[in-house]
């Protein structure tokens, strides 16, 4: 059977599902997901499993046991626990930050202080320029698990404005997610590609600084149009996060003690990722002294984003019980709530993994690859664009599409007669990876969950903004390549 039809039916079970009979969207990701797995021939998962083991992804004994072992329902819950397991732990350490910086004061302090340094007119750009510079080193879902309850604080002081905070947070984190290194879609597009690192981390930051413009004259637009309210949440309700903005300065943390939870797992992360070479044993190269490599390992093991997070949460908690003299049952309570809604925004964020999963399963990335025409000069970058675009539509996962399509334009971008630097190509798959945000990507549901928009509110406000700026880029990498080549 075509992957197009089984894509056509699932999105017709996970769309119908929700927005039609209700059903609650891990429901409906799940069911959409077992008819994928089910309608998928046996052929091609044999072939899904071939392919797996040329890219050296699995062994021949894993290939196997996946088309001799694996049934439906079991493809579906493998898919399941691989995303789970990426996202699980550091979204339950998220919801506790986010829950001990609402009781504690610490968002309510860094709203405050934005309000007086900026002005309330330009809290927003506040949001998009931070959620830029985050989204750089951190994943775009952990930017926004740590910013999101600023922006719920901002609309409780403010009394408006909430969708404008959400959006902008999101018009920051995005861009850099998918164009700007050391995260793992660009990254590994620019070595797939043989693009410098650091030629790809510039021209991803200007492309992306234009497109999170773009993103912010769309949110500031959205925000006019729909009038979207603060509502309860698992976390904290209304009434607690009104009772929360009424409180004296002085009964609030000092500002760099609420910056601490947000600001140590980005330090964390980034020292990681910053560490010289010359630490860490490498083939070939001298080895490192004793010290260095003793450095190396403590700080990659501190710059796990998992164990970053727990230092964040238990920094969190800290202030929490410092400064709201809070007793260990309250503190108990408090971080049972976080995780009681932690634990939702897992299973649906899973649901849509396993959804995606087995859409790959299909080959659907090989189906439109079959579709994508030869290029050449200048339409090479809206090929990488589209092909891009369609492979993240089809199955959900940003870093997955722009992975895929790094491999099927390798050949074009490595063409000697190319008339501009692969760089622009590279950066044509990142803008790719945008358009469209629905309910098949992880990042749709943590979104909505984490603040608290409906399904329908989401694909309304968000997937606009993604695609708006996904489009923009593509002008600008057109614009980049045609008038400053790099050649």
């Amino acid at each position: 059977m075509d992957p197009l039809w089984i894509l056509a039916a699932g999105i017709v079970v996970v769309v119908g599902g929700v927005l039609i009979f209700k059903l609650h969207a891990f429901l409906a990701l799940i069911s959409g997901a077992l008819i994928v797995a089910a309608m998928t021939p046996a052929a091609t998962l044999e072939n899904f499993a071939a392919s797996r083991v040329k890219k050296n992804e699995w062994t021949q004994k894993q290939a196997d046991k996946f088309l001799h072992e694996e049934t439906v329902g079991n493809r579906v819950g493998d898919s399941f626990g691989r995303t789970c397991g990426t996202i699980g732990v550091l979204v339950g350490l998220a919801s506790i930050v986010g829950k001990c910086l609402l009781d504690s004061g610490g968002a309510d302090r860094i709203v405050r202080s934005t309000l007086r340094i900026l002005g309330e007119k330009r809290a927003a750009l506040a949001f998009l320029s931070s959620g830029f510079l985050l989204g750089i080193p951190v994943f775009f879902d952990t930017v926004f698990y740590l910013m999101i309850p600023l922006g719920k604080a901002m609309r409780v002081r403010t009394g408006r404005n909430y969708l404008l905070y959400v959006l902008t947070i999101i018009a920051g984190a995005t861009m850099t997610h998918s164009l700007v290194p050391p995260t793992p879609g660009p990254l590994a597009v620019a070595q797939e590609l043989d693009i410098d690192l650091g030629l790809m981390i510039l021209a991803g930051c200007i492309v992306g600084a234009v497109t999170s413009l773009i993103g912010y004259f769309y949110a500031q637009w959205a925000n006019r149009r729909w009038e979207i309210p603060l509502r309860d949440s698992a976390t904290a309700s209304l009434e607690q996060l009104e009772q929360a903005a009424q409180r004296e300065t002085h009964e609030l943390p000092p500002l760099w003690l609420s910056l601490l939870p947000i600001i140590l797992p980005v330090i964390l992360i980034c020292g990681s990722t910053v560490l010289p070479d010359s630490f860490r044993v490498k083939p070939g190269k001298p080895a490192p002294e004793e010290w260095q490599t003793n450095v190396a390992t403590v700080v990659d093991a501190l710059g796990n984003s998992n164990v970053a997070l727990m230092i964040s949460a238990v920094a969190a908690m800290l202030t929490l019980v410092w400064y709201r003299r809070t007793s260990r049952r309250q503190l108990a309570d408090a971080v049972q709530s976080a995780l009681t809604s932690g634990g939702e925004i897992i299973l649906v964020t899973a649901a849509g993994g396993a959804f995606g999963g087995v859409l790959q399963q299909t080959m659907i990335a090989d189906r439109i690859k079959e579709l994508a025409p030869d290029a050449q000069s200048l339409m090479l970058i809206p090929l990488a664009f589209l092909v891009t675009t369609a492979i993240r539509t089809a199955q959900g996962s940003a870093t997955v599409a722009m992975i895929t399509a790094a491999g099927i334009l390798k050949p074009f971008a490595a063409a000697s007669d190319l008339p501009f630097h692969p760089v622009y190509v590279a950066l044509a798959i990142g803008c790719g990876s945008k358009p469209f945000t629905w309910m098949n990507d992880s990042g749709f549901w943590t979104i909505s969950r984490m603040s608290s928009l409906t399904e329908g509110e989401t694909l309304k406000a968000v997937t606009p903004l993604t695609a708006i700026m996904g489009f923009t880029g593509l002008f600008v990498v057109l614009f980049g390549a045609w008038m400053f080549p790099l050649m």
